[in-house]
């Protein structure tokens, strides 16, 4: 595992990496109690060419230092950080599974570890990152999900902090994820305002393929209006899709009673997710005011999302060359 202390009056210590172990934290900690902390998710890919790879860990950079900001954590140099996982990952290289579809999971984390009580800025810090290896999303092929679709519960709002990779936006999800478990779904659809906007699916990106009030067929997601993650997936699923140039790309909010009715109008083709864990995720049923909603996304094969799939894996596992894989040498 990798370490990084920090303090204020000093800075940024030296990077350090050691076997794996527990954390020696003090109990007053500001992180367990504040939750004054943060972390990220990306993965390393062995490639057919024995390579491994990263993707995109800069996007991961970026954001995870938008996050320290919102809680009065240090920033850092994101590249700086990227070279130290490097080496982490060639160190553990033998961790880096060469099973198709597996990878290794990379979990850096930031947390303020001043030992005093008191809701204030902590003088303080470890940034440190750990990895697992961790088999396919879909190990036997994709599989839609079905999502409860509740307003009574609210992951983020306007000037929050949903938009931060941080542990205090997830804690309060997992009773609602309970309760869509005994109702037999997968996952939350977080709505949000009185016009029920869809916004996320569980930790995911949310994304529609439809033909819109024009006729045209598009692809919308939610913007980047402060109420969601600004996925690397979904930046990535965004910039393929205007790279192909085959149908209408837009960041743009929808609410459910916009989405029923392209849904009674037959003009929904596939609802599905976007994230790190599972890449895309097709969706297959919503649950919203006690009826269930099915959707068509499997009955064209979710063409769309299977490209999107096997699109991105090609570039993450190095099939094809691209820009976004960064190999570790």
């Amino acid at each position: 595992m990798l370490e990084i202390e920090w303090s204020a009056e000093g800075g940024w210590g030296k990077p350090q990496i050691s076997p794996f172990h527990n954390l020696l934290i003090h109990p007053a900690a500001k992180a367990l109690h504040y939750a004054v902390e943060l972390f990220e998710g990306m993965k390393a890919y062995r490639g057919p060419d024995n390579r491994i790879r990263l993707f995109r860990p800069m996007e991961n950079m970026n954001r995870m230092n938008n996050s320290a900001q919102r809680v009065s954590l240090p920033t850092f140099d994101g590249r700086e950080l990227v070279e130290c996982i490097k080496k982490l990952v060639s160190l553990d290289a033998d961790w880096v599974p060469a099973t198709p579809g597996d990878t290794l999971y990379i979990r850096p984390t930031l947390v303020g570890t001043e030992p005093t009580l008191g809701v204030s800025p902590p003088n303080r810090a470890l940034l440190f990152v750990i990895a697992s290896p961790v088999g396919p999303y879909f190990p036997t092929g994709i599989k839609p999900v079905t999502l409860m679709a509740d307003p009574r519960y609210v992951r983020s709002w306007p000037g929050g902090p949903g938009e931060y990779k941080m542990g205090s936006n997830y804690a309060p999800t997992l009773l609602p994820q309970v309760e869509a478990l005994q109702k037999s779904c997968q996952q939350v659809l977080w709505l949000f305002g009185e016009d029920h906007q869809l916004t996320e699916v569980g930790t995911m990106n949310l994304f529609i393929y439809w033909i819109n009030e024009d006729g045209e067929k598009e692809l919308i997601t939610p913007p980047l209006n402060g109420l969601i993650l600004p996925g690397v997936t979904r930046r990535s699923l965004l910039e393929l899709a205007r790279d192909w140039n085959e149908f209408k790309v837009s960041e743009k909010e929808i609410n459910m009673k916009e989405f029923l009715t392209a849904l009674n109008e037959k003009r929904i083709v596939e609802v599905f997710g976007a994230g790190t864990a599972c890449v895309v995720c097709p969706v297959e049923r919503i649950l919203y005011n006690e009826e269930k909603f099915a959707l068509p996304t499997m009955d064209n094969g979710a063409k769309l999302v299977n490209r999107f799939l096997s699109t991105l894996m090609d570039i993450q596992f190095g099939r094809v060359e691209h820009k976004w894989s960064e190999i570790i040498e």
